[in-house]
């Protein structure tokens, strides 16, 4: 329960010292599904997070006081990062809360506090952020603010299931909900395909990525795993992977690696993969964050 306040000769009742003997076993919970600021009536409670995209709990200065607590959690498949607003936070850990972690948060003065993790997380390796299925989609954007500065890089696994016609598919970068449409992608793949022939898939100062395309027919082959290097960061943003289709004259699989470049120092939170072919991907993805130590 939350933190109460009694005035001076003011007479407990049975119920106020019941209520205070709990309140050493038991909060006042307010749950979460966005990302949320905290207010000063959060004081002694359990705020949890559940939702299955990235959310940040921001931690504003004068609404608590020197010795103030609260307990943040996180339900949700998204991760939550707490961050700092106008107060500054601390942790000799992560300020990042996987699901099912949770974390003591305390205020040394009204704009001054330490989050000491209570969630196990490896020294390295990579955390789940963000994923989810799509059905005949047009395009499909990750979760704004799925980049944060939480993490420097990012692994994307995008797989496609179905698709209703055949399509070429392309990739922009994206910010506070917008893609980006300016002429500053640079895409190239080289590979091989089935028939054992070199292929090659490039452009440049393009107003998106060339992610190849897919033969409607095996749209389960179309498959990329991809780092994104940076985005968050205020230098030129890179994508390093592997990608694996079927053209779309059925004429062989292909395999291919290679790297984009955005060329400019725009800070990105997310992306956008789209179809040429309206309503028409059905699929998948997961986005991952790879440990800064």
């Amino acid at each position: 329960m939350a933190l109460q306040t009694f005035t001076a000769g003011q007479v407990l009742t049975a119920a106020q010292m019941t209520s205070l003997q709990a309140n050493d076993y038991n909060q006042t919970v307010s749950t979460k599904t966005a990302s949320y600021t905290l207010v000063a009536a959060d004081k002694g409670t359990r705020v949890v997070m559940n939702s299955a995209s990235a959310t940040t709990i921001t931690v504003n200065t004068s609404l608590f006081s020197a010795g103030d607590t609260l307990i943040l959690q996180n339900i949700g498949a998204g991760v939550c990062t707490v961050t700092a607003g106008t107060a500054t936070v601390s942790s000799a850990g992560s300020l990042a809360i996987p699901q099912n972690g949770s974390g003591l948060l305390y205020f040394t003065s009204a704009g001054v506090s330490i989050y000491y993790p209570s969630a196990v997380t490896s020294a390295s390796g990579l955390s789940f952020i963000t994923g989810t299925s799509f059905t005949t989609a047009t395009t499909v954007s990750l979760p704004a603010s799925t980049f944060t500065s939480t993490y420097r890089n990012y692994r994307i696994l995008f797989n496609l299931t179905a698709l209703t016609a055949d399509a070429d598919i392309t990739l922009r970068m994206r910010a506070s909900g917008t893609d980006n449409t300016t002429s500053n992608y640079f895409t190239m793949f080289t590979g091989i395909n089935s028939s054992n022939i070199a292929v090659s898939n490039t452009n440049s100062v393009a107003s998106s990525f060339t992610f190849a395309e897919s033969d409607s027919t095996y749209a389960g082959l179309y498959k990329f795993s991809f780092d994104v290097l940076q985005p968050q960061v205020a230098q030129a943003t890179v994508l390093q992977g592997n990608l694996s289709y079927y053209t779309k004259t059925t004429v062989a699989a292909v395999a291919v690696n290679g790297s984009c470049w955005f060329n400019d120092t725009t800070q990105f939170d997310s992306l956008t993969v789209i179809s040429s072919v309206a309503s028409s991907m059905t699929g998948v993805y997961r986005v991952y964050g790879y440990s800064e130590s």
